[in-house]
């Protein structure tokens, strides 16, 4: 009898039960994520039954469009054995600059033209961070974590710490914009803007690079092992530039979509979302050493994030426990990761 048959005669059904779930962890980590949602979603709608409510999907659906786009961002420099904590930073710098120049300069511009120019200067400062990491050879958590003081204490110093209360008007249409319209009981109308689109799409986007061009090998590549990658031919300092400047451009995009959806730009708007949208890559699957992790389970974890952030009120308890209910989420979620992996 052979060492495979052996094995099968002494693993009874629950040990097989345990190695399936362990595989299945291991292939796609995102499934225990998906698991805590409906479970999460299920338990609240039992509780609380105007959870189901179209009003309430809605607001989870608006709530995920910034973080969701910050967290793609994340995800793709920790795929490459990086982290960065300057995505707000970027964020807040371009908002608010772009609203200043459209405002005065380009009142006219079409939203298409402001949401590029967006992109484009998240891009720019993005460079910024990719090009130090790569020259000063540091890990990039020191890197971003003095960028992000760097281009907020550029912005607050020079260029504007006054709210700006009137915003061009095409931006305003912007946020404002229809997809869907439904009539809640009340006679209120509840509406999901277009900007919503913009989510799937950077999702779909950054699907198709990471599993279709060769930058995508590269970024996975390079998570496993940077010395590796570059004995393989990857050229490191591309792909450090290529990554900071792609979550810039998604930082960018999620502060001019943030600007448009609250109707004003405040210089000091989205400081401390950082810890939630990093808690939201790693729920999803994606692992700090890099290498790893998928954008649907980034998706996952961005609504799972979302939905404990906003259900629970809806079942008691107090919001002051939102960040004891996400950390406890993140420890559980690392220990049967790392349980699964010891198993495997």
């Amino acid at each position: 009898m052979s060492s495979s048959q052996l094995e099968g005669v002494h693993t009874g059904p629950r040990e097989a039960r345990s190695l399936g779930l362990v595989q299945l962890v291991s292939r796609r980590p995102e499934a225990i994520t998906f698991v805590l949602l409906v479970a999460i979603c299920t338990a609240v709608a039992v509780i609380n039954p105007a959870f189901l409510q179209p009003s309430t999907l809605i607001d989870i659906g608006r709530a995920s469009v910034v973080m969701g786009l910050f967290a793609l961002g994340v995800f793709i420099i920790l795929a490459a054995g990086g982290i960065d904590v300057s995505f707000t930073a970027i964020a807040a710098f371009t908002m608010y600059s772009l609203t200043l120049l459209v405002g005065k300069y380009f009142p006219g511009a079409p939203i298409v033209l402001v949401l590029v120019m967006a992109m484009a200067g998240g891009a720019l400062l993005g460079v910024v961070n990719g090009l130090l990491v790569h020259h000063l050879r540091v890990p990039s958590l020191i890197v971003t974590i003095g960028t992000q003081y760097l281009f907020r204490g550029i912005l607050l110093a020079f260029i504007g710490t006054v709210w700006i209360m009137s915003l061009p008007p095409q931006m305003g249409a912007f946020g404002r914009m229809p997809l869907l319209q439904l009539e809640a009981s009340n006679g209120a109308l509840i509406t999901l803007p277009v900007y919503f689109l913009i989510l799937p799409a950077a999702a779909l986007v950054t699907w198709w690079m990471l599993n279709r061009t060769l930058m995508g090998r590269a970024i996975f590549a390079v998570g496993g092992n940077a010395n590796v990658a570059a004995r393989l031919g990857y050229n490191l300092r591309t792909v450090h530039i290529f990554l900071f400047a792609y979550a810039g451009a998604l930082a960018g995009l999620a502060g001019i979509i943030h600007v448009c959806a609250n109707r004003h730009a405040n210089p000091f708007d989205l400081v401390g979302t950082e810890i939630n949208v990093i808690a939201a890559v790693v729920l999803g699957g994606a692992r700090i050493t890099g290498g790893t992790g998928t954008v649907l389970g980034t998706v996952l974890g961005v609504l799972l994030v979302v939905v404990v952030n906003s259900v629970l009120v809806m079942v008691g308890i107090p919001s002051t426990w939102q960040r004891v209910v996400v950390g406890g989420f993140i420890l559980l979620a690392a220990a049967f990761f790392v349980m699964c992996q010891r198993k495997g």
